[in-house]
């Protein structure tokens, strides 16, 4: 595929592309599939495997993607339960052609044209983990770890773009979560750092007198009128 036919970069607030895909546990339309839950699609598994119950937790469905075919999925998936000391129970979307990780940009941009003697992509040869693995005569297939995050409207809130030569954090992904999720449930934003348990910030549109109708007369710190810290129930 050339680079012309790469989609335009997604932003954050706009509707995650739909797409139908054959999948580990069978073929999907990926809206249907998502229906009125939050969302995490992503490219590198073992880490993610290992945390299925805190997203189960949130209320968050996962699907991985992989550009090889479901029988090397099932295959290597079992390494991956064996290796990681996990039960890896979401779908992964085989993406032998690309067309998800074109759609979503997943996909370094010298990764167009980087493919084996016999045609086919340098991420079927893969370490336990789900990384691509290097083959000192052909080289390594120049993928991105990249994560989303959709929430039930089926908008984007999280993009995160790691090269391949860095794994990512996956608990970082579920704190994102958890601050959207209390952000949507309180109208709040989250400070940097910030985890479950700290105090949230009032958004400057609501005034302090409006704060503490609606968090209680004591339970509004004002700093400056404009920085004024509350706390919610998780």
């Amino acid at each position: 595929m050339s680079t012309e036919s790469r989609s335009q970069p997604l932003r954050l607030g706009s509707i995650a592309p739909d797409f139908e895909a054959d999948t580990t546990t069978g073929p999907i339309k990926f809206h249907e599939w998502l229906g009125n839950s939050w969302g995490v699609l992503f490219s590198e598994l073992g880490a993610f495997a290992k945390l299925s119950d805190e997203f189960e937790k949130r209320g968050v469905k996962m699907i991985g993607l992989s550009a090889d075919d479901v029988e090397s999925h099932n295959d290597w998936v079992k390494d991956i339960n064996e290796l990681s000391q996990t039960n890896l129970r979401f779908p992964i979307i085989a993406d032998q052609e690309r067309k998800v990780a074109y759609l979503y940009d997943m996909v370094d941009y010298q990764d167009t044209t980087n493919v084996d003697k016999k045609g086919t992509s340098l991420r079927s040869r893969r370490e336990p983990s789900g990384a691509p693995r290097a083959d000192p005569l052909l080289g390594m297939a120049l993928t991105i770890r990249t994560v989303f995050v959709i929430d039930p409207s089926k908008k984007i809130r999280l993009t995160m773009m790691y090269p391949a030569s860095t794994g990512r954090n996956a608990a970082e992904v579920l704190r994102v979560i958890d601050s959207l999720q209390t952000g949507d449930k309180n109208g709040v934003t989250t400070p940097i750092n910030w985890t479950p348990g700290d105090d949230v910030i009032v958004p400057p549109t609501v005034s302090t007198e409006a704060a503490k109708k609606k968090f209680g007369e004591s339970n509004v710190r004002e700093v400056k009128p404009y920085l004024r810290y509350t706390t919610v129930a998780q």
